[in-house]
Order: C-alpha cells, then sequence, then structure tokens
C-alpha cells in the first residue's frame, strides 16, 4: 500500500480521536469510582504536610482522620469519634466517651490514649491557628473516656473536638508523621507529589458510612488553573473564582455554595507613634486611626455594587464578619450602606476637606493609604480594586498591593490588609478584637482595644454553656452603645459573605442539600459520604 496513504488514514485516525477528546470534554480517563479534583480552598498544599498537630486542615474534613465530633449545615453537634459527652457543674472537666470499634489506617485500634496525646501534643507544639490555652491537660481514663481539664470555664471548647483530627499516639513522630499518615477517616494518603497533586485511597477500616469513591486526586491548582484543568476535562470538580462563574465548561455545570467566609479590611485603630508588636512590626496609621475615616468608608461603600461587579452577585453585605448562619448573628449591627452624602458630611465633620487633586486632607495628612492584598488571589485583588474605586467617590485614596503572605505580615499592623475569616467557632472574634492578642500571629492586626467589648468576650468564653454564650458574643458587634460595628468603632471595613463557586461535572451529584457549612477555607468534602455518580461514564 501506498506510503502516503497509509501516513494520510493514520492522520485521519489521530485528528479523528482529539476530535472525540474534545467533544467529549474527557482529556483523562478514570474509573466510575475515582474522583480528581481541583480544590485549592481545602487547605492546599499544606507546607507541614498531613499533620493535623502541626496545622493540615483545621476547619475543613481532614479526611485522613477523624474529629471527636462534626457540626451540620444547621450548626448541630453530631458525634464521630465520641458517642457522648458531659461537662461538669463548674465547666473544668469534660469527659468524652468514644467509640470501642475504631481502627487507624494500619489496622491499629484507637483508643482514648491516642485522642489525650492528639491534644496534649497539640497545645505543646501544635501550630497557632489552634489555641488550646485553656486546656490545663487530657488524660485517657481507660480506653473508651477522654478527660480534658480546663484552666477556665470556655464555652468554646467544645468546638475544637469538631477541628482536630486524632493520631496514633505511639506511632506519631512530629518529622515524619505529616509525610505518612495514620488515621481513622475515610480515607489514606497513598501518594503526595509536592507541587503537583496527592491522592487519597479508601480507608477500608473506616467505621463510618464509606464514600462512593474508592481513589481521590487532589490536584494543586486554583484561579484560573483550575478553570483551564476543568476546560479540558481533567478533574471532576474544579473551584474557580466567582469572576468565573458566568463561563462555561463542556459537560459541567457551574455549583454555588453559600458559606460563612467573609472578606473585610482590617484598618489600624491607632495612630502610628512608633509603637510596635511584640516580634517588631510597625503599629497603627494615621490615616485609618481617625474614625471619622473609618465610618465614612463603612457608610459610603456600596457593598451591594461590589457583589454585582466583580464577584458576578454571588455573595451578601456583611458589616461585621459574622454572617446570618451562625447564631450569634447580630442584625442590629447591620447599617444602610451606599450612602455617599452621609459619608462625605462625616468627613467633613471630622475636618477632612476635599484638595486640589481631589483626595481629603486634615491638618496636611492626606486621606490616603494603602491596601494590601495576596496576589494569587483573583477575588481578594478584584475586591480590592473595587473598594478603591468606590473609596474614590468620598475624596479616600486607597492604593491596592499585591503582594505574598509573607510580604503582606510585614505591613499587617501599620496599613490595611483583606483578609478572610469564617469559623463555626466564635473563639474568632476574640481573635480579631481582644486587646490581649494585638499583633499576636494574624490576630487583631488592627490594633483595636475596647474594654466593654473585651468584657463581653470574657463573659462569653467563661459561660458554661455554648448556646447560651451567642446573646453575648453578638454583644461585640453591637450592644446599643458600643461594639465594633459601623455603629459603633467601624473597626474594620467588612464587605461581604463569600458564596464558593465550582464547576462539577455533569454525572457526579454532590447532595447540595447536605452541604455542610464552608468556612474560611471551605468543606466541600464535609458530605463527599452522600456524594454519587449520577450515570456511569
Amino acid at each position: 500500500m501506498n506510503k502516503k496513504y497509509i501516513a494520510g488514514i493514520i492522520g485521519i485516525i489521530i485528528l479523528i480521536g482529539i476530535i472525540f477528546m474534545l467533544l467529549s470534554g474527557s482529556g483523562v480517563k478514570r474509573n466510575s469510582d475515582e474522583l480528581v479534583v481541583a480544590v485549592g480552598t481545602h487547605g492546599g498544599e499544606p507546607k507541614t504536610g498531613f499533620d493535623p498537630i502541626l496545622g493540615w486542615n483545621y476547619y475543613a474534613e481532614p479526611l485522613i482522620q477523624s474529629t471527636l465530633f462534626k457540626r451540620d449545615n444547621q450548626m448541630n453537634l453530631n458525634n464521630d469519634l465520641a458517642k457522648s459527652y458531659t461537662l461538669n457543674p463548674d465547666g473544668l472537666k469534660y469527659y468524652v466517651t468514644i467509640r470501642d470499634d475504631v481502627k487507624f489506617s494500619d489496622n491499629s485500634s484507637l483508643t482514648a490514649e491516642d485522642v489525650a496525646f492528639t491534644y496534649n501534643k497539640l497545645k505543646e507544639v501544635g501550630a497557632s491557628e489552634m489555641d488550646l490555652s485553656s486546656m490545663n491537660s487530657s488524660n485517657a481514663i481507660n480506653n473508651t473516656t477522654v478527660e480534658f481539664k480546663l484552666n477556665n470555664p470556655d464555652s468554646t471548647f467544645i468546638n475544637k473536638m469538631c477541628y482536630i483530627g486524632i493520631v496514633p499516639g505511639s506511632k506519631y513522630d512530629n518529622q515524619t508523621y505529616g509525610k505518612n499518615p495514620i488515621g481513622s477517616g475515610p480515607y489514606k494518603l497513598i501518594q503526595w507529589d509536592k507541587g503537583q497533586q496527592v491522592i487519597f485511597e479508601l480507608n477500608n477500616n473506616y467505621y463510618g458510612k464509606k464514600p462512593e469513591f474508592k481513589k481521590l486526586t487532589m490536584i494543586f491548582s486554583n484561579g484560573d488553573a483550575a478553570f483551564a484543568s476543568a476546560k479540558k476535562g481533567e478533574v471532576d470538580i474544579a473551584e474557580v473564582p466567582l469572576s468565573l462563574t458566568k463561563e462555561e465548561v463542556n459537560n459541567m455545570v457551574m455549583t454555588i455554595i453559600p458559606s460563612i467566609d467573609t472578606r473585610g479590611i482590617s484598618l489600624p485603630y491607632i495612630p502610628n507613634n512608633g509603637t510596635k508588636t511584640s516580634e517588631g512590626r510597625a503599629l497603627g496609621n494615621n490615616v485609618t486611626s481617625d474614625i471619622s475615616i473609618r465610618k465614612a468608608l463603612n457608610y459610603g461603600i456600596n457593598r451591594q455594587t461590589i457583589i454585582d461587579g466583580p464577584l458576578n452577585g454571588h455573595g451578601s453585605k456583611s458589616f461585621d464578619g459574622v454572617t446570618s448562619q451562625l447564631p450569634w448573628y447580630n442584625p442590629d449591627a447591620n447599617i444602610e450602606d451606599g450612602k455617599i452624602d452621609e459619608a462625605k458630611q462625616i468627613l467633613e465633620d471630622g475636618d477632612w476637606k476635599i484638595g486640589n487633586d481631589g483626595i481629603r486632607e486634615k491638618n496636611g495628612l492626606r486621606a490616603s493609604f494603602e491596601l494590601y492584598y495576596r496576589s494569587s488571589d483573583q477575588d481578594r485583588q478584584t475586591l480590592s480594586l473595587s473598594v478603591s474605586e468606590e473609596a474614590k467617590k468620598l475624596g479616600i485614596e486607597i492604593k491596592p498591593v499585591g503582594k505574598s503572605q509573607d510580604d503582606i505580615d510585614n505591613f499587617k499592623n501599620s496599613q490595611a490588609v483583606i483578609w478572610g475569616w469564617g469559623s463555626i467557632d466564635p473563639t474568632i472574634i476574640s481573635n480579631l478584637y481582644s486587646s490581649k492578642l494585638v499583633g499576636h500571629v494574624y490576630y487583631n492586626p488592627s490594633g483595636y482595644n475596647n474594654s466593654k467589648v473585651d468584657n463581653y468576650i470574657e463573659e462569653a468564653t467563661n459561660s458554661l454553656d455554648i448556646n447560651n454564650s451567642y446573646n453575648i458574643w453578638k454583644k461585640v458587634s453591637w450592644d446599643g452603645n458600643t461594639g465594633i460595628s459601623p455603629k459603633g468603632d467601624a473597626a474594620w471595613l467588612w464587605l461581604v459573605t463569600m458564596d464558593y463557586s465550582y464547576f462539577v461535572d455533569n454525572n457526579l451529584n454532590i447532595s447540595p442539600q447536605t452541604t455542610t457549612i464552608q468556612p474560611h477555607g471551605g468543606d466541600i468534602f464535609g458530605n463527599i459520604y452522600e456524594w454519587k455518580r449520577i450515570k456511569k461514564p
């Protein structure tokens, strides 16, 4: 046969194959019980590995490890490893009874000793994101009973039990565990290609309802890279910025999931008088420390314009960083925003006068400051630019600056920074506003100080019942006279509660009606036990 003829036939076959792949939207073949996802917010790639003691996924389903309790999408407390708990009348001792049928992925039994070890070790060397300072010690009473001794009553401690994944005490080594974790969760780690992906396999020892998917591959990409993977048919789920929600991907559907994840701007609360934090960073800003600036921004910025613009209408207004899904949400803290004339009058009353260039001045000081955002986060970039445009209408100059998080850390106590926060634990309120935590890691970056708010934080924390504490936490936002909201000190410029946006394969049902609460960082895998293929590919 003529060689040119053969070559032509081969070329046609290849072309047909390429066309078929493009039309099918599936660039990578996989079994029906396998998932490939690009979900950057689910912890991302952990620097210290998959070790809960060193910070792995405090705010989301850890996949590899089990926790004592879980919260569902109604904020109800449900058992996981735990079967029950009791709290002493003085609030200083918790007793938790755990299951007696749990095995780690290496077939060893999980006992109360492992739970006690995990909590004690985390208190000793753990990452700063999980504060166990209220816990004195944890002890195994017997194989199925754990005692937690507290230094003082802490109504939020029960929420810590929803976050901390349990590790095997006798086999734990903080130098190696993160690379080769042993856990009792629904999956076990079988391969970690650093900088690229991690592969999980179903843990046959898992005691609970097992997911349908035996293999889970998580690609370390987000934003535009995740979107590109979706368009190539390389993933079943791709998390993308809200700015891309109007795009279309063959054989995938855009899925929007509400969250409790808020975006807000910390505004340094005190002037820059040469004061430094305990870690040596400059503290304070002469512009944002003026309450007229903070209040004008809070009342003048039109949050709905921001939501309808860069967020494509996905999200809701936030005035104090607490969403309506949470039991400590205080609707009395809300205001009517977008009031440009009212905001301008606040500035005039505060002696901020329009200068020759349209930017206000006060005693020779221009109403101008920098706003730092994480350059790798497209949503934060677009939010920063939108806020800057809104502020111009008031005569305030906000200069967005995109940097790495490490670079931002150098300026977080002296310049405005856009942050993401959101938790099922009201401890976050203490972390953001307690005067005792000014400049500590990421806590209270603005240097906020209000003794009444401090008292509410202490009273709510020391409450013997977390449900009773919620009404006290509400007062931090607004008690009728003071608080962190725009009606009070306007401590931050809170903007929006974010929605999460995912392209999901048409054949995959992620059961949105059972989706757990999406905290900061997201928890899309919180209901993975309910996920199913609608039809086999």
